[in-house]
């Protein structure tokens, strides 16, 4: 299968490029993005394949139904880091909350958030696509605090392989910070940026298309990619858990194979969302694709007036630190599949030049079709998260936000799966005070909930503490890439 661009192709790079391109190199032209040309077909006849595999046999079918130019060996080998998850036979657990909502685990892997589910294998390939190439990368992420722990996770002391994270500094937990800081592996370097996510990430995408970073990289003969989900190889590892979770429903009984469920997707950047979008296309009974904000509901405002409207905002910092985004890089992708690439080309320079754009009433009502979305405040999502850990189910402030939209935008209530992308560790004082529990930090709040609840902090994040501080760089996003050079 080939990939191409969603802005059209500007005659300078190939129109079409195998997988392997597309992840080595995911600078597409006019500043787009890499998708596949179709779709393969998962509906059905493929879900009756293979409703009873398990959940490695699941990746490996999709990944060469989208036919990729990766080896089955390769495959194998990156899959096989599922069985690092704290249950090597089910990495991602469906737990049953109501008598019609479940909640998808993403977040039983080494880091302890869902960013695991993609970055793990496909850190495997990317590494092994470099070394038989015998090219030397640096791997850029620009992280709200999940996509940098995961991207560190998977590529330290790998071979040919050189990392530089990105994160807003005072924009993350502070688990988060420290499972990054603390890394000292010699090929990873992580800075600290002034500002928010959205500056780190505008940092991360001028460089991707800076003619002059280019230039100075290829002094040093090493070619620039990245692992933020701009890259279409996070991208097909997160269609995986769609289906396997309605297959979960489909072996419990919870409904026939065939029948509708509603996915609640809280997002961000849009990646988890897209995922669910392709599985969606690609066939998979699914109604709509509920999306959960929090109070900086920039999707939200899209999906409910079709207008996307930057002017005038401010980021607002949250109890839900990996939503904290305002541009949202895989919206995109959806925009590309319903209007093409002349239109998402217009909509994208008109959002970078005029910080808007407006979609047509028929754009609108098709966009509609798939999605619907609601916000949830801070309060709303630590009454949400109070109120099941009464029943005995602690949950994050992040997949707390889904709860409203389970509430308020079904139309029927059919079964419904929310995705939980973080394990509570890494946002220890938000669950503490939603439980009315004292903490003056994360290591206090860690261990009070930890007691109230009767639940164990993981030793990887309960040893962080006791770990030196390796990177402590912050610096300005204009002094980014010479603090890149001077690493390289």
């Amino acid at each position: 299968m080939q990939f191409i661009e969603t802005r059209g192709n500007d005659g300078k790079l190939p129109a079409a490029v195998p997988f392997s391109s597309a992840i080595l190199n995911p600078r597409a032209s006019f500043g787009g993005l890499y998708v596949p040309e179709e779709l393969p077909d998962m509906s059905i006849g493929f879900l009756s394949e293979f409703l009873q595999s398990d959940y490695k046999t699941l990746a490996f079918a999709l990944l060469k139904a989208f036919e990729i130019d990766v080896d089955d060996e390769l495959l194998h080998e990156a899959l096989e880091r599922y069985d690092r998850f704290d249950d090597p036979n089910n990495p991602v657990p469906v737990v049953g909350l109501e008598e019609d909502l479940y909640v998808s685990e993403l977040w039983h892997g080494p880091t302890r958030a869902f960013k695991d589910m993609a970055l793990q294998p496909f850190g495997v390939i990317l590494s092994a696509l470099a070394k038989a190439r015998k090219e030397q990368y640096l791997i850029m992420a620009a992280t709200s605090g999940d996509t940098g722990p995961a991207t560190l996770e998977t590529f330290k002391n790998r071979d040919n392989i050189k990392v530089c994270c990105l994160y807003p500094a005072g924009g993350t937990s502070d688990v988060q910070r420290l499972q990054m800081v603390t890394e000292d592996a010699p090929n990873l370097k992580v800075i600290g940026v002034e500002g928010n996510f959205d500056d780190t990430q505008h940092a991360l995408k001028s460089l991707l298309a800076s003619e002059e970073f280019r230039k100075e990289l290829k002094k040093r003969a090493i070619h620039l990619s990245a692992a933020n989900s701009v890259n279409f190889g996070r991208i097909i590892f997160q269609i995986i858990y769609h289906i396997h979770s309605y297959l979960e429903l489909v072996r419990r009984e919870a409904i026939a194979l065939g029948e509708e469920i509603y996915l609640v997707v809280p997002s961000g950047n849009f990646g988890n969302a897209l995922g669910a979008y392709y599985a969606k296309k690609a066939g998979l009974p699914v109604r709509k694709i509920l999306i959960a904000s929090n109070a900086n509901n920039i999707l939200t405002e899209l999906i409910e007036t079709g207008v996307y409207d930057l002017r005038g905002r401010e980021l607002i910092q949250t109890e839900s630190p990996a939503m904290d985004i305002l541009v949202s890089s895989n919206v995109e992708r959806v925009l590309y599949d319903k209007f093409g690439p002349e239109r998402t080309r217009e909509l994208m320079e008109s959002l970078a030049e005029e910080r808007v754009y407006r979609l047509t009433e028929e754009e609108h009502a098709r966009l509609r079709e798939d999605f619907a979305a609601v916000y949830s405040t801070d309060e709303e999502g630590e009454k949400a998260l109070a109120h099941y850990a009464a029943k005995g189910y602690l949950m994050d402030p992040h997949t707390a936000t889904c709860l409203k939209a389970y509430r308020e935008l079904r139309d029927e209530p059919l079964p419904t799966v929310i995705y939980s992308t973080a394990e509570w560790t890494k946002f220890s004082p938000t669950v503490a005070r939603a439980l009315g529990l004292d903490a003056s930090n994360d290591r206090e709040a860690l261990q009070v909930v930890s007691e109230k609840m009767g639940v164990k902090i993981p030793p990887v994040i309960a040893s962080l503490f006791d770990k030196p501080i390796i990177h402590d760089r912050i610096v300005k996003p204009e002094e980014i890439m010479q603090e890149m050079l001077s690493f390289l």
